[in-house]
């Protein structure tokens, strides 16, 4: 039916996804509006392709995780038992966030490391959702969401950066220049 008066919403929700994308991307995933959205309009999700659309680049589980602060099961991803050398860079932007020797085996199921590369490479939030304060772990250039850092890790720092596989992509030491990241193998010195 046709609207009879039109009123505008206040300033704080004017582009609210901009100034608050994290807790829209929350409510975006938990209203079901994408899903709802793409049943009404008949879209099919793609695969492959490796366009700039993300939906095309990452497979379902990996966007949920980074896209929709989603979680992959524990022990049953990828990289939760890997020991092999080498970096893991954000599935999204490429960026090296983790090296292997930094790993540790924290009994969770997902891959944990005591520190980033570099600090500057992740943003860490405060989350408050489902009720439990945490801190989120997201990389800086992509603004995706990698999991979470925790205060009961191993020394020196003590922390646990306990992160999804479905937003990392493993590079083994042996193809690190191949890959283009010659520079990270100073890292293994």
């Amino acid at each position: 039916m046709p609207y009879k008066k039109f009123y505008p919403a206040e300033e704080r929700h004017q582009n609210y996804y901009l100034k608050n994308p994290a807790r829209y991307k929350t409510y975006k995933f938990l209203s079901g509006r994408t899903p709802f959205l793409e049943k009404m309009r008949g879209k099919e999700k793609k695969k492959g392709g490796g366009g700039s659309n993300l939906r095309n680049k990452l497979s379902d589980l990996q966007y949920h995780v980074t896209q929709e602060c989603g979680t992959e099961p524990a022990f049953k991803n990828e990289y939760w038992n890997n020991h092999e050398p080498g970096i893991y860079v954000d599935i999204v932007s490429g960026k090296p966030l983790f090296s292997s020797k930094d790993k540790f085996d924290s009994g969770t199921g997902w891959p944990s490391f005591t520190k980033p590369i570099d600090a500057k490479s992740v943003i860490e939030r405060e989350d408050k959702r489902f009720g439990i304060p945490r801190t989120e772990v997201k990389g800086a250039d992509s603004g995706s969401h990698l999991g979470h850092v925790f205060e009961d890790g191993p020394k020196p720092t003590g922390l646990r950066y306990c992160i999804n596989s479905a937003a990392l992509k493993f590079i083994p030491l042996k193809d690190l220049g191949l890959e283009g990241y010659g520079g990270c193998l100073k890292l293994f010195e």
